[in-house]
């Protein structure tokens, strides 16, 4: 057994690792035990199902993140520039998880959500509710650059919603063909999407 200190943190990143790199069903409770050296006692102390644990590792994976978003949406950046940044950390992301799981992994918010939506209410919340916070950050800056005459007018929401979209329709091409160069389209296509230019940032 892990340590009680060490033995929740090990599962909460094993699970998130297991899942994003294969799927939810496919990983067993036991593989996660297994790969997070704690035994199944020690995960039923702590998680009454499966589903207990991956909701938490994907709030503990937000959690982790969140500091970047923080540091990218920040209001001393301009708001185009902002979204620059973003683009380039998705990409990033994705090059390191490629580079850690041996393929292409896509979201992996949309990528649980959409194969656990239609069975399981608890991940269809969890998973809602991480897309609607990715969403207000980018509405936040593209309404900025609105205001700034950056951007076309129209509803920042809507638009923040469907740049979102396109990101993981992107991930998930990307995850598909295994390959990611398609993700060099994601800053001119965001552009695009909102009605701003490259040199305007």
């Amino acid at each position: 057994m892990g340590r009680t200190s060490d033995a929740k943190e090990k599962l909460l990143a094993v699970a998130f690792d297991l899942i994003h790199e294969n799927s939810y069903g496919t990983v067993s409770v036991e593989q996660i035990c297994r790969r997070a050296k704690v035994n199944k006692g020690s995960f039923y102390y702590f998680f009454k199902t499966k589903t207990d644990l991956v909701v938490a590792a994907y709030e503990e994976h937000w959690r982790l993140k969140l500091p970047d978003y923080e540091r990218i949406f920040a209001k001393q950046n301009p708001p185009l520039r902002r979204l620059t940044l973003w683009c380039d950390y998705i990409i990033d992301v994705q090059r390191e998880r490629r580079a850690e799981y041996g393929h292409a992994c896509g979201c992996p918010y949309t990528s649980l959500g959409g194969e656990l939506a239609t069975r399981d209410p608890k991940v269809r919340r969890t998973a809602q509710d991480l897309m609607e916070r990715h969403v207000c950050y980018l509405a936040g800056a593209i309404a900025d650059a609105q205001r700034a005459g950056q951007a076309q007018t129209g509803d920042a929401r809507v638009k923040a919603e469907l740049v979102h979209s396109l990101v993981i329709g992107l991930s998930l091409r990307a995850k598909i063909y295994d390959d990611l160069k398609g993700l060099r389209q994601t800053e001119p296509a965001v552009f695009a999407l909102i009605g701003a230019t490259k040199g305007s940032a």
